[in-house]
């Protein structure tokens, strides 16, 4: 477990990451060649799972105790937000689709099956960033008795 969250339950501790804009290519509305988007897929997979072991390492994020705690039944959340990278008109349930590579990546890096996780996710439109980001805030959370995750 990391130094700076010693004292700490797995269930409450939090890490971020911000991780790029998906490409255009992910979007469900896109009308590219599978094998375009498979490309951009594999791409954008590598790159989160990438930039996301560097803020592991950098960060000293209690990967282990997260993977103890899915173990004992918990559940990993994900607060994702998205920031655009500019206000053109965008459906969020496309922005969620597209960044299903993305989320695969971040499972990669944490050696964990997305099927444990949990997403709660924000987009506004209205507040758009330069190059387009996705903030990632993880957190585990272990059930209580008759509690469904």
């Amino acid at each position: 477990m990391s130094r700076n969250t010693e004292n700490q339950s797995p269930a409450w501790q939090k890490w971020q990451v911000m991780l790029p804009w998906p490409p255009r290519e992910l979007s469900p509305n896109a009308r590219v060649h599978w094998a375009t988007k498979a490309r951009a897929a594999k791409r954008y997979r590598h790159t989160c799972k990438i930039k996301a072991l560097q803020e592991i390492q950098a960060s000293a994020w209690g990967v282990p105790a997260l993977r103890e705690l899915v173990e004992a039944g918990g559940r990993v959340h994900l607060f994702i937000d998205f920031y655009p990278p500019d206000r053109r008109h965008r459906d969020d349930d496309n922005v969620i689709s597209s960044f299903k590579s993305g989320r695969d990546g971040l499972a990669d890096a944490l050696k964990i099956d997305d099927s444990k996780f949990r997403i709660h996710p924000f987009f506004d439109p209205d507040k758009p960033m330069k190059g387009g980001g996705v903030k990632v805030t993880v957190t585990g959370y272990l059930p209580t008795e008759g509690d469904t995750a």
